[in-house]
């Protein structure tokens, strides 16, 4: 069943009820957009978690926690003389249909590949148009790079540069040259350990996970999916293992590292079926 405009006005009637200096929340008032952000970012992944375990009644909850989100940012704008929350939801209709000029227009496009290939030379030419508009001096970062948000996840934002850089033709052909990056850059990662400097190996680390993002690109992997799904699987079998050294009468904490070993190899090997 789709939102009904009774329920979306009820919800901004509240947030502007506890924005209200008159009678408001103490809470809610002292806040500001970048108190607020951390929520937004945490909503978001929660939203995540729920599609993970196919928790549908989570599912709701959660996307209700994060329209809560977008509703309070907008009050905030609203208040400063910004936009409104009207505006968010015009500006991101405008842009729906200038993105899908294939349902909205005269384009072709009846494949997704087409529809992505499309949608990427509109976005394109919106961040030409942006960076034209801009009021901002240079910051020496190139176009082709300009506009991949700063505050993604690491691995994510690593991807999204690398897609950019891509489209311009500079990189591997295919995932056999990422690899043997992979191996280079994990020597040199060594040899920065062994050399016993915490700022190269910091240095080193670093260009060793932009590398195995770059690997999850060329196989179409989500870095920051796979390292969550790896999250799950390891809380799943700690988990499993401290029932399994419980059931045999020890707790986790008495144990020793080889009898752990053997509680989590069990648990392993449940978990596989």
């Amino acid at each position: 069943m789709t939102a009904t405009t009774p329920a979306l006005s009820r919800l901004l009637e509240i947030m502007a009820r506890l924005r209200n200096p008159d009678g408001g929340c103490p809470w809610d008032l002292e806040q500001t957009f970048a108190t607020i952000a951390p929520y937004t970012i945490e909503e978001a992944y929660e939203v995540e978690d729920a599609i993970a375990r196919g928790d549908m009644a989570g599912l709701k909850d959660e996307l209700g926690d994060l329209l809560l989100q977008v509703v309070f940012h907008s009050r905030m704008a609203e208040e400063a003389g910004h936009f409104a929350f009207e505006d968010v939801a015009a500006g991101i209709a405008d842009k729906m249909i200038r993105r899908h000029p294939h349902v909205f227009g005269s384009v072709e496009a009846d494949r997704p590949d087409q529809v992505t290939a499309n949608r990427e030379t509109i976005k394109a030419a919106e961040r030409a148009a942006k960076a034209a508009k801009s009021t901002e001096g240079d910051d020496g970062i190139s176009a082709v790079l300009a506009g991949v948000t700063s505050g993604l996840p690491g691995l994510t934002r690593a991807v999204k540069l690398q897609n950019r850089a891509a489209r311009v033709g500079f990189d591997w052909p295919d995932k056999a040259p990422v690899i043997g990056k992979i191996k280079e850059e994990l020597a040199e990662l060594e040899a920065e350990i062994a050399s016993g400097d915490v700022d190269k190996s910091h240095e080193e680390f670093g260009d060793f996970l932009f590398v195995i993002a770059n690997l999850a690109r060329h196989l179409k992997l989500d870095p920051e999916e796979c390292l969550r799904a790896a999250n799950r699987k390891f809380e799943r079998r700690f988990s499993n293992m401290e029932r399994i050294l419980e059931q045999s009468g020890k707790k986790l904490v008495d144990c020793d590292l080889n009898t752990m070993d053997g509680a989590w190899n069990q648990a392993k090997a449940f978990d596989r079926k």
